[in-house]
Parts: structure tokens; sequence; C-alpha cells
């Protein structure tokens, strides 16, 4: 069994956090994914790698994340 399989209703199986936050960056920038997520790591010199660290150690913040990609991505 291939892991496509095994979560066949997950819209975010396969996908990178990394792959997610950088999409996410280019569709909005920092300044307005911070107004949509109000986390520091979006408003306190953002970077890549400084809010990979916190979404990863974060649940709620990544959840947030996610379901604003989903929007996005149904544009």
């Amino acid at each position: 069994m291939n892991t496509k399989d095994e979560q066949p209703n997950n819209p975010l199986h396969g996908i990178k956090l990394a792959d997610i936050l950088m999409a996410l960056e280019n569709e909005y920038g920092w300044e307005e994914l911070a107004s949509k997520i109000n986390i520091n790591c979006f408003k306190s010199n953002p970077t890549i790698k400084s809010s990979l660290t916190f979404l990863r150690r974060t649940p709620w913040a990544r959840e947030k994340v996610e379901r604003l990609y989903l929007k996005s991505i149904k544009k």
C-alpha cells in the first residue's frame, strides 16, 4: 500500500509544512499573514526557518496556518 492510499481524505497529506508556509508567504507576504494569523513569528523578524520552528512546536498555530492554506488553494 502506498502512502497516498493511507489518508485519501486529507488534503494536506504529503504536503510539507515548509511548502505550505512558503506558499502563504508568497501569496500574502509576512505583514498580511500576521494580520490574518496573530502570532509573533509572523510579526517580529519573520523568516521561514523561525516560523517553522515555532509552528512545529505549537499545534494550535500550525492548525491555523493549515486552515488558511486550505482556504487559499480553494480560491
